[in-house]
């Protein structure tokens, strides 16, 4: 059994488990850890006294190290169970990969909201959506805090699910954990506020890139996965994605949202509060409908065929090089 092999096997099985058990909340995940590296770093680092450029100097530094670190750990780790025995690091390997995906849990998390809305109300809505979301919650509306869930789902199809199987295919479980800690930077300090205006902007730029191929494919994928769930529209999801996808002040969050938008029919983002900021923001798609707390789960099936999808083109890799 050659290397090739087993990082497809660890990969379909992590997939296998993602789908089942999802994230425990009694098991410690290691991006816990490329937090704590982050913030460690971050307070070696960051001084308040720095000027604009010397942020900037420093954050490049943490952008670095943040990922190169993370990177050497898991191949130290996947080296030595290889070395040991293929299946021991193929078992290895399976364990980071599942570790890695996310779908499982975003569909939990977004659920909460849905179920929030149908059994507790409005206010108890608003602190599930708040656990999922940077935005302000507190004056959303039940209109805004199912649009709120659905973007997530939407957006999130590509950080934490696309994106890090995408460079598992190219790079196994290493790959995917260093995809892991880019995006773990850019969620801790690619803020653009007066503390991470300079010191996040490396972290925040090099996120952008490693997104830039998995966002187009996600957009691809959950126009692929609207031709297949029954009452979303393929043709429309299509026509929204290449009509929409360039509408956000990032280069990748909208392509996402875009196909979810077009799939359902739907109206996604406009103007936003963050941390009591309000941010002014294009609309997504056309207000065809009123949004409806099902639109959650419709966007969660949505993100877990565009999954589905991505793993046949993966076995169908595997069938075409054995």
């Amino acid at each position: 059994m050659n290397l090739f092999i087993c990082q497809t096997i660890a990969i379909g099985c992590g997939y296998i488990l993602d789908l089942l058990i999802g994230d425990p909340h009694w098991l410690y995940h290691p991006v816990r850890l490329i937090g704590n590296l982050i913030s460690l770093l971050e307070s070696i680092l960051l001084k308040e006294k720095d000027t604009s450029a010397k942020k900037y100097r420093k954050g490049m530094v943490l952008a670095i190290l943040t990922p190169l670190i993370t990177g050497i750990v898991t191949v130290s780790i996947l080296v030595v169970g290889y070395h040991i025995n293929m299946i021991l690091g193929c078992v290895i390997e399976t364990i980071m990969c599942y570790q890695i995906l996310a779908v499982k849990s975003l569909k939990v998390e977004s659920m909460k909201v849905y179920y929030a809305l149908d059994k507790e109300g409005l206010q108890q809505a608003r602190n599930a959506v708040a656990m999922i979301v940077g935005r302000d919650t507190k004056q959303l509306d039940e209109h805004g805090v199912v649009r709120a869930a659905v973007e997530t789902v939407a957006e999130n199809t590509s950080d934490g699910v696309i994106a890090p199987l995408f460079y598992m295919m190219l790079f196994g479980a290493a790959g995917g954990f260093v995809y892991k800690a880019v995006n773990t930077m850019d969620s801790m300090i690619g803020y653009k506020n007066d503390k991470y205006l300079y010191f996040g902007r490396c972290a925040a730029k090099l996120d952008d890139v490693l997104n830039f191929i998995p966002a187009r494919i996600s957009g691809c994928l959950l126009t692929l996965a609207a031709y297949l769930l029954p009452g979303a529209d393929g043709k429309n999801a299509w026509r929204i994605f290449l009509r929409d996808r360039r509408k956000h002040a990032s280069p990748n969050s909208a392509h996402g949202e875009a196909a979810c938008a077009g799939a359902l029919h739907l109206r996604l983002a406009g103007d936003a509060w963050y941390f009591g900021v309000l941010h002014k923001k294009q609309f997504i798609g056309d207000n065809d409908r009123e949004i409806v707390p099902e639109d959650i789960w419709k966007a969660s099936l949505l993100m877990f065929l565009a999954e589905g999808i991505l793993m046949v083109v993966l076995l169908m890799i595997l069938a075409a090089v054995r």
